[in-house]
């Protein structure tokens, strides 16, 4: 895969407190074992509410050496909209069986009252809906400037998450650029407080 398209700047990104990542019991370290199974049966996805651009994998074919099947989520179309629209992406990658990911979804549905017009204001919310069975090097993302596997991806766009894929996990990009306008935390990309939310949206350390 390459990351040809717009030049890819290397700059220094706002961090998140570590600290608070302590508070934060969402944490993942593999996206498998029993509490995989936890759940699975709640509707999968950003709540309705939230207006998001679902966008579905284009799976292929496995390798010639029984390399598993790429799946592929291309961003383009959801990038071009947030810059007609001037507005940033918040692009959440969740799987159909992740406890975790039901998690995050009730929040947002329980707090849209107080959420929705602070992610209206600013952000195109792209909806990513993968499988905990995809592994990270299946997991292909595509932008205007990138275009790789999740590894491969996210040293292209700058992102030092690129060790470990877990769900869920969010980014908040750029239209125009395509590149991170905040490090996340590694392990973790939700939040379960709306303050904790809020700062993630107006971007505060």
């Amino acid at each position: 895969m390459s990351t040809g398209g717009l030049p890819i700047a290397r700059h220094s990104l706002p961090r998140i407190d570590h600290r608070r990542i302590q508070r934060r019991r969402w944490l993942q370290l593999a996206a498998a074992g029993p509490l995989a199974l936890w759940g699975t049966r709640a509707a999968a996805g950003l709540p309705a509410a939230y207006d998001a651009v679902v966008v579905e994998p284009r799976i292929g074919t496995p390798g010639p050496s029984g390399q598993p099947a790429p799946w592929e989520f291309d961003l383009r179309g959801a990038q071009q909209r947030a810059r007609r629209e001037g507005r940033r992406l918040y692009v959440y990658l969740g799987a159909s069986d992740c406890p975790y990911c039901r998690r995050y979804e009730a929040f947002l549905a329980a707090h849209a009252a107080e959420l929705l017009p602070h992610f209206r204001a600013q952000y195109l919310l792209v909806d990513l809906r993968s499988q905990l069975s995809v592994l990270e090097r299946q997991l292909v993302l595509r932008t205007e400037g990138a275009h790789g596997p999740y590894a491969e991806f996210q040293r292209a766009i700058g992102d030092q998450r690129a060790r470990l894929l877990v769900y869920p996990s969010v980014w908040l990009l750029d239209a125009t650029t395509g590149l991170p306008l905040m490090q996340m935390p590694a392990g973790t990309g939700t939040f379960q407080t709306v303050p904790e939310q809020l700062e993630i949206l107006r971007l505060e350390q």
